[in-house]
């Protein structure tokens, strides 16, 4: 028996870790958004000083886990595990990225859900007595993931307005043993849901009905409301998809008037930015949490929040065979004191 499972998909922590340290580090463009001040590291240039787009991610994963690490007072040394993971062929920025660091690794892909799948684990590696200090971080780079996943940037195709931007960012977050807060409480990991979208440039469309599936499923498996949150918000919708999930919950007769948000929606000014539908990316819900949700968090400004990030479980090759987009959504609860 699962003494820690309660319903179908959700676990209560027994002894809730505590996240003791966050870091994010943004592109320039991001760094123009209504989240700038937020951010650690605002770079100059989205080369990062790098050869390449990609190499660029990768040093972005490396900066902000050494930085979190820094502030998390402890040593590299003393981190036990590195989950993480990006949108790159094989995990390419953040294996790399764990080449240098040289932490014992586990790599992840849930797309844009990466971040809270990696928050998931780490939290499950603490409370199960495993570790002592966890680093969960992602990455994605706005260039990098055009190229791999639609046209070379050289061609200036024309996108249109359901796209979303891919974030150029990496969060990291140092979680450890019950130390004050803010603490994982529960988690509810999510099941691959298709509607049968198929086209690459509608993500929020793809995705939103597998952020309403984990959603349903955590207020069913914990008998909270959506009431109980100061915030439900979800990864990268997008403009598009936040309005398709919540027209979707409020017909389940869930009430997400007043505490509803996506994370794609807050990075950018998109009309000022021409993002057209919003933020997109696992470096999109890392840098909101890590550099923005976190210190409300940390201020007490927010004291029950549940982090959905959404993932597109697309690849070059499913989208060129013609596949529908399967997607995910995995959530964890984070209360600023228990």
């Amino acid at each position: 028996m699962a003494n820690n499972k309660i319903g179908i998909q959700t676990i209560k922590l027994t002894n809730p870790p505590s996240i003791i340290a966050a870091n994010a580090i943004v592109g320039p463009k991001e760094g123009k958004g209504p989240l700038a001040k937020n951010f650690d590291i605002v770079l100059e240039d989205d080369l990062y000083g790098e050869a390449s787009w990609e190499k660029a991610e990768s040093k972005m994963a490396i900066e902000t886990v050494k930085s979190a690490v820094l502030k998390a007072k402890v040593y590299l040394e003393d981190i036990d595990y590195f989950v993480a993971g990006d949108l790159l062929n094989q995990l390419m920025a953040s294996s790399f990225a764990a080449r240098e660091l040289q932490i014992p690794y586990f790599g992840l892909f849930g797309a844009c859900s990466t971040m809270t799948e990696a928050l998931s684990l780490a939290a499950m590696m603490v409370d199960g007595g495993y570790a002592d200090y966890v680093v969960a971080a992602t990455s994605s780079h706005f260039s990098a993931a055009e190229r791999q996943f639609r046209f070379p940037l050289e061609l200036g195709n024309q996108r249109p307005l359901t796209a979303q931007w891919t974030v150029t960012g990496a969060g990291a977050a140092v979680l450890t043993k019950n130390s004050g807060g803010p603490n994982i409480t529960h988690i509810t990991t999510g099941k691959v849901i298709d509607y049968g979208i198929t086209d690459a440039y509608n993500m929020g469309a793809a995705m939103a009905p597998a952020a309403v599936d984990t959603i349903k499923a955590h207020l069913r498996d914990t008998g909270f409301t959506s009431e109980s949150y100061d915030l439900i918000i979800t990864g990268d919708l997008g403009i598009i998809g936040m309005d398709i999930a919540k027209e979707m919950l409020v017909k389940e007769g869930i009430n997400v008037k007043n505490n509803f948000s996506d994370c794609g929606v807050e990075i950018f000014n998109h009309f000022e930015q021409d993002t057209h539908a919003g933020g997109s990316g696992c470096g999109c819900s890392a840098v909101v949490f890590c550099g923005y949700l976190y210190r409300l968090l940390k201020e007490k400004k927010i004291r029950k929040l549940l982090l959905v990030s959404t993932g597109a479980l697309l690849s070059p090759t499913s989208l060129h065979q013609g596949e529908s987009i399967p997607s995910i959504a995995h959530a964890v609860t984070i209360e600023s004191n228990l």
